[in-house]
């Protein structure tokens, strides 16, 4: 079955589908922008296309459309049976429009994001149309969780098969933790809302002695923060690391007990999955995406920002600590690991193309 990528290729999301596609199908690959070195060991250069624009993921990109012609001419060559769109209305659309008005002949399948369909189709009339007239076209869609999907259906979309964006394999299970150390990776962007972080924690430190909290990641907002732990007088208990190595980041999550995460607005984030998967008890924001993998008080908590009763609750948890990690690293096992989801989504292309033919 040959299958060709469409999406981001300087991402490397886009570049861990195509590790889990590459010994299951023929894969092809093309990029709106380039190719992450990673995409070498992966697929050779002959079988990718770089079309080296700089779109805007939420849409408008008359650039990316420009390169229509030059990207029909390279899929009637290749006669693939099968585009697999990544972010639906940037690299759906150009899926869509293929096939639609150069008569590039083969099937569409789309995976979703997030915002391309929870905040895209909202912004304007067009773009819904749009969203709308790409779910329709694809034979299926994917999503890495349930209320997404909802909103697929309700915008048109066929069929929607829920694959999380899991781990590529699973770490062994630490046998024991810090069960006073809190660890939050998340992006230090103001999507990610790290400055609640720091103002949770601190509500947990002053009547936590013992409490201590690794910051991992990087971005816009890290002066700042440091500027809150430091009006905080928490300096010698909150350690900014910077970006980690994978190893890093997996001991960090061996040996934190609590694992927080706050954004305004998330799918099922990978680094959540990661964290249950290290055994950690996840503290997150009031998202339907983190109530689908944490049932308050019973493996997790979804926390509001100001509970005074928070300290209270994390030490009810900590007699099951051991308890919680084993089953949320056996949730994750069972629900999201990667390559299991993606053979599952291959032999549905390959039942799909059965029946058409």
């Amino acid at each position: 079955m040959r299958l060709v990528l469409i999406g981001d290729g300087e991402s490397p999301h886009l570049l861990k589908w195509a590790r889990a596609l590459a010994p299951r199908v023929e894969l092809w690959a093309v990029s709106s922008r380039g190719f992450l070195p990673g995409f070498d060991a992966v697929l050779p250069a002959e079988r990718r296309l770089a079309l080296e624009t700089r779109p805007n993921f939420e849409g408008g990109n008359v650039a990316l459309l420009r390169h229509l012609p030059r990207l029909a001419r390279w899929l009637q060559r290749i006669q693939p049976h099968w585009l697999h769109a990544h972010y639906l209305t940037s690299h759906g659309t150009l899926a869509w429009a293929a096939c639609r008005f150069f008569g590039v002949k083969a099937h569409i399948a789309g995976s979703a994001w997030g915002s391309d369909i929870l905040v895209a189709p909202e912004r304007s009339a067009a773009l819904r149309w749009v969203t709308r007239r790409v779910l329709k076209a694809c034979a299926v869609t994917t999503s890495d969780w349930r209320h997404m999907a909802e909103c697929m259906q309700a915008l048109g979309a066929r069929e929607v098969m829920i694959l999380p964006f899991g781990l590529e394999a699973m770490p062994a299970l630490p046998k024991q933790k810090d069960d006073a150390l809190f660890f939050a990776n998340r992006g230090l962007e103001p999507i990610y809302a790290p400055h609640k972080v720091i103002t949770l924690f601190a509500s947990i430190a002053q009547r936590w002695p013992q409490a201590r909290l690794a910051v991992a990641n990087d971005g816009s907002l890290r002066p700042a923060l440091e500027e809150q732990v430091r009006s905080l007088g928490l300096q010698q208990r909150v350690q900014f690391t910077g970006r980690l190595e994978a190893q890093a980041q997996d001991r960090c999550y061996a040996a934190a007990r609590w694992y927080l995460s706050l954004p305004q607005s998330d799918a099922v984030s990978v680094s959540v999955l990661e964290a249950m998967a290290h055994g950690c008890i996840p503290l997150l924001s009031d998202l339907p995406a983190n109530r689908e993998l944490v049932q308050h008080g019973d493996n997790g908590l979804i926390v509001e920002q100001q509970d005074d009763r928070l300290l209270a609750t994390l030490e009810l948890l900590l007699p099951r600590a051991q308890a919680i990690a084993e089953h949320n690293h056996d949730w994750v096992r069972a629900n999201a690991l990667f390559p299991p989801l993606v053979e599952r989504f291959v032999q549905r292309l390959r039942e799909l193309q059965g029946a058409r033919q």
